[in-house]
């Protein structure tokens, strides 16, 4: 039986990395993305010329409208079965006694609104309870959740703490359901998100202060959550997983 997965933020990075491999593990796969239509497409069509389903799916998961759109859309593929709530923004690295009230709201429209809304509607379609058939929620955190990000992120660790409130709580309510609920929480991952911040090497660089001594790899974060969406995780619920280096 075929299962379909949505992504969110899927053009780049984690999002990216795990959408072509949950393809390559037999999930047709929703792309979804907010801007970058070139880039989603490109993940697309690596899956579809490997032989697997995906569908290129634009939305800003902070505007409701046009995340119950995104939702609509991956029905196209099949009923939902898992889902991977991954869209998320940095910002500049300042204290917080300097940033400013725009920034404060974006980053907690879509980091935290958006993942939110996102849980919600696919808690609503995964439930048995509303016809659904049961299925995996991943939620992509932080380990900035537990370490803070003082000077830079605090904004954003807030927000990724959120979700790891969020995770605990809907593992509770949808286990009788038949939908399982965990979270990974990255650390310094090298993806485009550090330069979205004005830091394209910041990964590299703190990296080597881990106790592995290296920034991690996209992919290693994607090979977490493809458990965590997989029946070998099924007495799994309610995690928070790091995969972070030991940081």
């Amino acid at each position: 039986m075929s299962r379909t997965l949505l992504i969110t933020g899927a053009s780049r990075g984690i999002g990216r990395a795990t959408a072509l491999l949950a393809a390559r593990r037999g999930w047709a796969v929703g792309v979804n993305y907010r801007s970058d239509r070139a880039a989603a497409m490109a993940v697309v069509e690596q899956i579809v010329q490997a032989g697997g389903r995906a569908l290129a799916l634009q939305g800003d998961v902070s505007s409701e409208a046009e995340l119950l759109a995104v939702f609509d859309g991956v029905a196209a593929l099949g009923p939902l079965d898992g889902l991977v709530v991954n869209a998320g923004i940095v910002a500049q690295p300042l204290p917080l006694l300097e940033m400013s009230a725009y920034r404060l709201q974006r980053m907690f429209d879509v980091n935290v609104l958006g993942s939110y809304l996102t849980a919600r509607e696919g808690a609503r379609r995964m439930a048995r309870s509303r016809g659904g058939r049961g299925g995996a929620m991943v939620l992509v955190s932080s380990v900035a959740a537990s370490l803070g990000a003082p000077f830079e992120y605090v904004d954003y660790a807030g927000a990724k703490g959120a979700l790891d409130v969020l995770t605990r709580g809907l593992a509770k309510e949808l286990g009788g359901e038949g939908v399982r609920v965990n979270a990974v929480r990255p650390g310094l991952i090298d993806t485009e998100i550090h330069a979205s911040g004005g830091q394209p090497d910041r990964a590299a660089r703190l990296g080597q202060g881990t106790p592995l001594g290296r920034a991690g790899r996209a992919e290693e974060v994607a090979e977490a959550i493809l458990w965590l969406l997989d029946d070998a995780a099924s007495y799994t619920t309610g995690a928070l997983l790091d995969v972070a280096g030991g940081r």
